[in-house]
């Protein structure tokens, strides 16, 4: 069955850096768009980042561009999110996600993602 496991998340000041790791499995990461998304304390769920496979279209949130990089190794069966200069408002659960598609598309922060991994917190605060 599908499984996606976050790691990686941890207290950090502003301005600090960290690296979030998803670990997938029962299914073939190479074919399928995979990506992050974060829940804020009392917000909605929101997008951070989607990345196709072949890394054919890779997408960010507005609020972390420029800050925060993923990548993904299908060899490994795992996907990043590299996270620098980390701000207050990062602060939230991470959640890896896919929705077994090979693309993430224009309108990936609003797709129905159906396979959610538990999350990794993230608090970034002095």
């Amino acid at each position: 069955q599908v499984q996606l496991v976050e790691s990686g998340g941890g207290l950090v000041q502003p301005g600090g850096s960290l690296r979030l790791s998803c670990a997938t499995s029962g299914f073939t990461l190479d074919y399928y768009g995979i990506g992050w998304f974060r829940q804020a304390p009392g917000k909605e769920r929101e997008g951070v980042s989607c990345i196709s496979s072949n890394d054919y279209g890779i997408y960010y949130a507005d609020s972390v561009k420029g800050r925060f990089t993923i990548s993904r190794d299908d060899a490994k069966n795992t996907v990043t999110l590299q996270m620098n200069s980390l701000k207050p408002e990062d602060t939230g659960v991470y959640y890896c996600v896919t929705h077994l598609r090979p693309r993430c598309g224009s309108r990936w922060s609003s797709d129905p993602y159906n396979y959610w991994g538990q999350g990794t917190q993230v608090t970034v605060s002095s």
